[in-house]
């Protein structure tokens, strides 16, 4: 046996709870890994919310850190006792968890366990959303929301060590210290910031605006950029964007849009391993620092969401067994 947190219904984060379940046997191709630490990341939120469908009862959690405990039939290339990360686990805020051998991530020496769960989907997206989503180059002016954020820190780093001009929003006095520590060239409060993006940029706008935030951003996001910019919009803390006109792409200067999710740009292993590799090496060199800003017992996965939702965190928010 072993804990995990189960929601039987959907709703707040209230219906988290912490049960005793079996502990899981890895079918072929998998990995059992006693988890050291899981990641909390909003996709956990919409899933327990019913923003996304999902079977209840349900156990959170994609993104998680451990130990290689068992291995299932046909698995090549790890031991027992290999230490490993993923952000495509099952079922991860759990004491063990169950991770496809080809999704399993290894975790470089000078990498600690913290650090390891912290760092592949929030990595991960930041990776995916330069190199991919909108490929960013020297030069460049960028605009990102939640500068203080899991993601937004580790992108404003990315950002800047591709010579970008790096702008983000955050809403406190202690965010904005955050983001110009990961290296913001301007930190912007949400009021108004399409309006000091032209400002800052003769009028011009942004290459690209990379929008976390959703519902709340959206308009100005747009109106942000510069002609044939592009909105990269990876998530909606704030809620869903409502359907809009695609005429006001048009409208605004022959804009693009993209809507990318994290597992389009992990189509293989090889895929997931440059990018991995690369996070991780930057981290182990020192190159890219990560920031846990919260962690909680895993009993207490109810309060990391309400923080998490109410954007009461910096950084990354991670759960111990």
């Amino acid at each position: 046996m072993t804990h995990a947190i189960l929601a039987r219904q959907s709703g707040g984060p209230e219906v988290l709870e912490l049960a005793e379940v079996d502990r899981p046997v890895p079918g072929p191709g998998q990995l059992l890994i006693k988890v050291a630490a899981a990641g909390v990341n909003f996709i956990d939120t919409y899933k327990r919310s019913g923003v996304y469908k999902v079977q209840y009862p349900f156990t959170p959690g994609s993104e998680a850190s451990g130990t290689v405990e068992e291995l299932g039939d046909g698995v090549s290339g790890f031991s027992a006792g290999d230490r490993v990360a993923t952000a495509e686990g099952v079922n991860c805020y759990a004491g063990y968890a169950l991770v496809d051998a080809d999704k399993a991530l290894p975790v470089p020496r000078g990498v600690d366990d913290y650090t390891a769960a912290a760092l592949p989907l929030q990595g991960i997206t930041a990776h995916y959303l330069i190199n991919s989503s909108f490929k960013v180059e020297e030069g460049q002016t960028v605009l990102l929301h939640a500068g203080a954020g899991g993601v937004g820190l580790l992108l404003i780093q990315l950002l800047k060590a591709k010579g970008a001009h790096v702008i983000t929003t955050v809403s406190t006095d202690e965010k904005e210290a955050l983001a110009r520590g990961a290296g913001a060239d301007h930190v912007l409060r949400y009021d108004g910031f399409a309006a000091k993006v032209r400002e800052l940029t003769d009028g011009a706008g942004a290459h690209v605006v990379y929008d976390g935030v959703g519902k709340d951003t959206f308009d100005d996001s747009l109106a942000a950029l510069r002609i044939r910019g592009t909105l990269v919009l990876f998530g909606a803390a704030s809620g869903p964007v409502p359907p809009f006109d695609p005429q006001r792409l048009n409208a605004g200067g022959s804009l693009y849009l993209t809507r990318p999710t994290i597992t389009h740009f992990l189509r293989d292993a090889r895929e997931r391993r440059w990018r991995s590799d690369e996070l991780f090496a930057a981290v182990a060199d020192g190159s890219l620092k990560v920031r846990i800003g919260a962690r909680y017992d895993l009993a207490d996965a109810a309060a990391a969401h309400t923080d998490l939702e109410q954007r009461r965190t910096t950084g990354k928010v991670i759960l111990v067994p």
